[in-house]
Order: structure tokens, then sequence, then C-alpha cells
């Protein structure tokens, strides 16, 4: 991982909520949350999901406002990158951090914006318990026909345009590759090794997928588009930009 890391905080276990599902509460899960200035939305969405999910990971990575203190309030862990140096490189950081510690068996990645639902993580989780899967990546295409209105149409256009882009992405059968709700086993978290430190590592994900043999499948997940995280989004010409440096970053790899 590129770059210096200050582990800033580690909250104890009589900090933690007792609540959640699953084997002894889903304490062998944790969810890895890359933050770049997210201090208005970032603690409730910290809370809502130590409700279910007791351990988190917080990344902030290099942000100017106040997302720091918003995790601590929320009880998460928190790992900070003095810099900026994109979500890829911040993801790569919270899996290496929560991999260390006792008893991580399961890792999730998770938006800090609101965006992910706590209920497909859950879903996700237990198919990785229960499936001979070593990784499950949300979809914003898998539900009925006119169930996908929720996705705006300019994103729709840069997730097909990716898609179709990436010879790897049809040859892992998924349709919506460039979505950040990943839940994946041990297995995947010791051999993952992004280097790609922008919004590039999604390509870089899939490749890994393909090139290390994991078993992946897909599973139907909400994903929530509100004011803020609409004011976010990515244009056509980044998610073509996205594949590009995708591509290259394979070749490179050769």
């Amino acid at each position: 991982m590129t770059g210096d890391r200050v582990r800033d905080s580690e909250p104890g276990a009589a900090d933690r909520p007792a609540g959640g599902h699953g084997p002894v509460g889903n304490r062998d899960v944790w969810l890895i949350v890359p933050c770049f200035n997210e201090g208005t939305v970032i603690e409730d969405v910290l809370r809502s999901a130590r409700e279910t999910f007791p351990n988190i990971v917080a990344v902030d990575d290099g942000s100017a406002d106040d997302s720091a203190s918003a995790i601590h309030r929320a009880g998460a862990h928190l790992v900070r990158h003095p810099v900026n140096l994109g979500q890829g490189a911040a993801i790569q950081t919270g899996v290496e951090y929560a991999r260390a510690q006792p008893g991580a068996r399961y890792f999730v990645t998770f938006d800090a914006d609101g965006q992910h639902q706590v209920k497909d993580v859950l879903a996700m989780v237990q198919r990785l318990r229960t499936e001979p899967v070593d990784i499950v990546v949300g979809t914003r295409f898998g539900r009925p026909r006119g169930e996908n209105d929720q996705v705006p149409l300019i994103k729709r256009i840069v997730l097909r345009t990716v898609v179709m882009l990436s010879p790897r992405t049809r040859r892992l059968g998924l349709t919506d590759a460039h979505n950040g709700l990943r839940a994946f086993n041990r297995r995947v978290a010791d051999e993952l090794n992004l280097r790609m430190n922008g919004m590039s590592h999604a390509s870089e994900f899939v490749e890994l997928m393909d090139s290390h043999g994991w078993r992946v499948a897909e599973q139907p997940v909400t994903i929530l588009y509100t004011d803020y995280s609409r004011a976010k989004g990515q244009s056509l010409i980044n998610g073509v930009n996205i594949v590009a440096d995708g591509l290259f970053h394979t070749r490179m790899r050769k």
C-alpha cells in the first residue's frame, strides 16, 4: 500500500454494541469504509451499521473536514491517511487493518455516504457462510424489469459501458463490476493487493478476481441515491476513463 497511515483509534470491546445477527453477533465480519470529506453524513452511517456489524474500520483518506471526529463519535475504528491517496488506497489500508484483527473472517467494502444498505450486507455475508463462493459483488441490475429505475440514466450508461469494454467482467458474469458493495472471505482479504489508488481500483478488483480464480457471485442490492450522493456521481467519460486505466494497468502487470 502506498503512503503512510496513522492508526488513530481502536475502540475496546466494552464500547461496542452487542447487537447484530449471525454467529457471535457478526463479530467475525469487518466493514471497511473509505472516507473522504464525508463529515456531514458518516457518523449516522456508521452508527446505523454498527447496530448490526460492531466491527467497522473507517479510513479517513486525508479529509479536510471533520470526518475523523465524526468517525470517533460513531465508535468505529479509525485509520488516517495524512494526505488524500484515493479510494483504492483507502480500501487496501482498511483491509490490511481488518485482516490483522483476531477472529476476522469476512470483509465488506461499504460506502460512507449512505448509499449501501445493511440488509444487503447481511444477505451477502450469509451467502459467504453457506455457499461455495469467495466474493459476492453487489449488482444494481439483478432485480425484475422496472425496479432498476432507481439508477440515474447517466449512471446506467456508465455502468453498461464499463461492462461492454471489459472482457474480464463479461467472462466473470458480472453486470455491475463497479458496485462498491462487496463482501469477501479470508482468502480474498489475504490475497488482495490493490495498487491502483484511485477509482480505477474497481477494474483492478475485477482483474484480481479473474487472475486469482476467486469464486464470484452477484447479489441484487438497493443503492440509495440521495441529493447528497447524486452530487458526487461520475460522468460517462469518467467511467470510460476508469476502464481505460484498468486495461492499461492490466497490461503493465503482465
